[in-house]
């Protein structure tokens, strides 16, 4: 049986002026995601001034292993952006390990119902 996994969906919608400098962030939220063995994929794609991260994990232990890593950066991208939208997708038992430690973020939660996994 694989690992169940967990997607978190950002948007961040850019303060005017500040597009270069959430740029700049980009690397700094990668290289330190290139240290955690239970990301899947992490990336990231702008349309106009909102950036999306486009972030799967191995189970909550992995989404909340992210969200430690990168909290200093993520706090930098906070005072130059706001959060427009937050999703967080997986299996209903992962999502219920998240609710709690995720709950002051208001994210939407989306239970994985049925997909085709290669």
């Amino acid at each position: 049986m694989s690992q169940p996994a967990v997607s978190i969906h950002p948007y961040f919608k850019v303060h005017p002026g500040k597009m270069d400098a959430a740029r700049a962030l980009l690397p700094r939220f990668i290289a330190k995601t290139t240290t955690e063995p239970k990301c899947l994929y992490y990336e990231f794609t702008v349309n106009g001034d909102v950036v999306f991260c486009r972030e799967g994990y191995v189970g909550a232990e992995g989404a909340l292993a992210h969200l430690a890593n990168v909290g200093e950066v993520l706090g930098e991208m906070l005072t130059i952006s706001d959060v427009i939208r937050l999703e967080i997708h997986g299996p209903a038992e992962e999502l219920e390990k998240l609710k709690g430690p995720l709950a002051e973020y208001q994210p939407e939660w989306f239970v994985y119902e049925a997909g085709l996994k290669k």
